[in-house]
Order: C-alpha cells, then structure tokens, then sequence
C-alpha cells in the first residue's frame, strides 16, 4: 500500500486555517504580528494574474480567430450573469425582510462606530454606471496590469486578440509565444501554491487576533441571515443550475475546494484566481471560454457580493427604525444591479459600493460605519461565494457552447495538480 508522505494541499490550507484560528485565540498579538506572511502570499499571487489573463484570454480568441464565437460567448456570458445575481440580489431582500437581522442590534451600538470620514471617503469612492464603463477601457495596459484592474485588462486583451487573429499567419509565432507563457504562469501558479497554508494561516490568525471570536455575538443575527442566505444561494441556486446544464454539483465544488478555501480564509476573489482557471480547464472547460468568463465575472459576477449588498442596505434601514416600502426596495435593487458591477474582486470594495446606495436612498451612513468591525467576517463568506458562481458560470457558458468535455470532468482528480492539454 503506497502511502503519501504529505497530505493534499486542500488539507493543509484546512490545517492551516485551524492553527490560525488557535493562534489568534490564544495569542492574538503573535496572530497579528505574522499577518506580513499573508500579505506576502497576495503579492506572490496577484503577480501571477496580469500574464495569465492575458496569455489565456489572447490565446484563446486568436487561436481560433472566429469573431463570432468571441461574441456569442460575451452575450451568453452576460445573459448568466445578470440572472444570477439578480436572483442573488432577491435572496438578499427576501432573507433581511422575513428575519429582520436589524431589529436585534440595539441602539447603543450604533453610537461612536467609527469617524464620519470612514464612511465619507466611501462615497467619493462610488462611481455611476456612466462612470464605470468609461472606467471599464483602459489609457495604458501597463498601469492596469500595475493597479490589478481585471476588467481594464479583460477588455484589452480582447482587443488584442481580435488583432491578432486579423493579420492571420503572420500572428502565429507570437501566439505560440503566449501558449508557452500560459503553460509557464500555470505551473508557476503550482509553485506559488506551496505557500498557500502558511499564507491562510497568517491571514485568520490576524482576524481572530485583531478582532477576537467575540466580535460575532453582538452581530449574530445578521452574521446568521446572510451566511444563511448564501448557503440557500450555493445549496438551492447553483445546485439547480448545475442539475440543469448536467455537471454534478459536488463534484464541481470538490474540484473548486482549493480556491473556495482560499477566497474564504483571504477575503480576495484575486487570490483564487489563478487556482480556479487551471481547475476550471482541468474540469473540462475549454482555455477560451475559462480565460474569458472567469476573469469577466470579476466585475459582471459577484454573486456574494450583489446578495450582501442588498441584505445590508435593507439591514441598516432597520437598525435604525426606517420603513422601506417595496417601491423603495425595487429601486434599491435596480440600482444596485448597475453599481455592483463595478465591484472589484478584493477586500472592502462591497462597502464602497453599499455607502454610495445608502446615500442615494438618504439611509443614516452611519450604518455602514456599524458593519465595518465585522465586514472581515462578512467578506470571507460573500468571497467565497463570488468565486464558487464563477465556477459555475464558467461550466453553464461550457455547456451552453456544446464544448464542456464530459470525460475529463468525469475523471478529475482534484488532488491531481498540473497543466491542462
């Protein structure tokens, strides 16, 4: 009986998690002071992303220079998109109705819960949906790939695709050049992933220490309602969804056990990443269609994030003894359709996008300034799920193309890591 010398990855992220919790339970302040090995572990993956966005993405639309095809699989993306997180967005506004999480946070806790311009920058901070699709076309490709700007490089490397496939032969040779780029950021994903553990287990260990297990029972009742809601969104929706395009739901989501573990313990869509495109391409997605939809559901796809941000917008309404009438609500969650897909893949940035809605309906904004000491905890979860619906999507566009590949998705191993053929 051959026996393995080290256990799966996934079990050391999952140890790694378990020390972190202990460490910054029993010694917050060492929990705090190791939280440099976790900001190392985000460094080490978000200079993965530029390169492999763009190598999969180019390579993709000009290995096949079909134009067509390119579009098909943009308007089939933002067809699933929009359904899935306005259904998210309906979760959230039927789950802080039914249970009003508000009604238990006494009034005293919203006194002294932060500084005024916690929340204020916030809304300097907010763009219309006029302002986020200029925002969405890049002036330089290098300053993109230098802020991590996604979708600013989504849309340039589609453009240069589209080239590159025009000038047909003469593009051959630098399309080989990014095949061979691709392959090399995949297996240096695979490299950067050893650090995984250490890096999950330095960034609870600063949660737990930071702000202490307690920090849950003053919030439980909302900690409760959205991890409730997120649960029926990912148990109930995206198992539905994957029923109906024929791909096992648990065998997808143990396939994606890795980068769902990471997008939890880290609170960044981008730290999972690059671990969820070489799964997705193992599981039987073809590279185009995973290097399109994956990073383009970053800012059109967040499920977490659209259902957290109208359960919160309603919350804090409630906190503070403020009728919403269903017209109200609507309107709430129309605009929030527009503004939460300007929401980036990285800690916080949902509570940019919540201040400027609670301005816009003149809710007291010192309601966001009340979530802020658990959003942490909140964003683990919403993170998670962001980059569990990715997946799926990934699969339903797959599907919908005709080219998910049944028999690699049939015999995926995900304790199996390496380049996908």
């Amino acid at each position: 009986m051959k026996w393995r010398r080290f256990p799966s990855l996934t079990v050391q992220i999952l140890i790694g998690l378990i020390i972190g919790i202990l460490i910054g339970w029993l010694e917050p302040g060492w929990g705090k002071t190791i939280k440099p090995m976790a900001d190392i572990f985000l460094r080490m993956i978000k200079m993965i992303i530029a390169p492999l966005i763009f190598s999969t993405l180019v390579i993709g639309i000009a290995g096949t220079g079909d134009f067509k095809k390119v579009g098909r699989i943009g308007l089939k993306a933002l067809i699933y998109f929009e359904i899935a997180t306005t259904i998210a967005l309906v979760i959230g506004l039927v789950t802080v109705n039914v249970f009003k999480p508000g009604q238990y946070i006494p009034q005293t806790v919203t006194q002294g819960s932060a500084p005024a311009q916690s929340t204020g920058s916030l809304v300097q901070a907010h763009k219309t949906a006029s302002e986020f699709l200029i925002s969405i076309f890049p002036t330089s490709v290098v300053d993109a790939m230098a802020r991590g700007d996604i979708l600013q490089l989504v849309i340039f490397s589609i453009f240069f695709g589209l080239a590159l496939a025009a000038i047909g032969e003469k593009g051959q040779p630098l399309v080989s050049v990014l095949n061979t780029v691709a392959e090399t950021m995949f297996r240096f994903t695979d490299f950067v992933m050893k650090f995984a553990p250490l890096g999950v287990m330095a960034a609870i260990a600063f949660t737990v220490g930071d702000k202490g297990l307690g920090v849950l029972k003053g919030y439980a009742s909302l900690v409760v309602c959205f991890y409730g809601a997120l649960v029926f969104f990912v148990g109930v929706v995206l198992f539905l969804v994957c029923t109906i395009i024929r791909v096992p739901f648990l065998r997808l989501f143990r396939a994606i056990r890795e980068p769902f573990t990471i997008a939890f313990t880290t609170a960044s869509s981008e730290a999972a990443l690059p671990t969820a495109m070489e799964i997705m391409e193992r599981f039987g997605c073809p590279r185009d269609i995973v290097g399109f939809v994956l990073p383009t559901g970053y800012s059109f796809n967040l499920d977490g994030a659209t259902l957290y941000l109208s359960l919160a917008s309603v919350f804090i309404a409630q906190v503070f003894g403020i009728p919403l009438d269903l017209k109200t609500q609507l309107a709430m969650m129309l605009t929030l359709m527009l503004t939460s897909k300007g929401v980036a893949g990285v800690p916080r940035a949902s509570l940019v996008i919540l201040a400027g809605t609670v301005a816009s309906f003149n809710l007291p904004m010192e309601g966001v300034a009340l979530l802020l000491g658990i959003d942490q905890i909140l964003d683990m979860g919403r993170t998670a799920t962001n980059v569990t619906g990715n997946c799926v999507a990934t699969a339903v566009v797959a599907r919908w193309e005709g080219v998910l590949d049944d028999a690699k998705m049939m015999a995926f191993e995900s304790g199996k890591r390496g380049i996908a053929n």
